[in-house]
């Protein structure tokens, strides 16, 4: 039984450092998750300075997720369509167009979700007086 219990385990661990693993070979290889990590930061920066409330750090945590799962797919399925076309092949053409179709929604969600949390902050950090005394 201890045998069987560390066999999953270690299975577990293997399964984690594959994902872990594919996760750095998207973000060292990709220009495009590159991009979306140094927006990811700059977010996370103004987020922390602006203090966000814990409900606006779950829309911005998940709006930064979905962009990067959205990305990992997209290279997911690039690389899947080159491996099996090494041509130009129109059908594999179109299957790329609508992954980055794909990416190209969840960026913009995650951009107006930033956009409704950050402007009222912004507009409150910038436009709002303080009375004189």
């Amino acid at each position: 039984m201890q045998t069987q219990s560390l066999e999953i385990m270690n299975k577990r661990i293997k399964s984690f450092i594959c994902a872990f693993r594919g996760i750095w070979k998207v973000l060292s290889r990709e220009t495009n998750m590159k991009i979306d990590l140094f927006i990811a930061i700059i977010v996370v920066a103004f987020g922390w300075g602006l203090a966000l409330s814990a409900t606006e750090w779950i829309f911005v945590i998940f709006a930064i997720g979905m962009v990067f799962a959205a990305e990992t797919f997209n290279t997911a399925i690039e690389r899947t369509c080159n491996m099996i076309e090494h041509r130009y092949n129109r059908s594999i053409g179109s299957i790329k167009d609508i992954s980055a179709g794909a990416v190209l929604i969840c960026a913009i969600t995650a951009a107006i979700i930033g956009l409704i949390i950050f402007v009222p902050k912004f507009i409150e950090l910038f436009f709002t007086t303080e009375p004189t005394l």
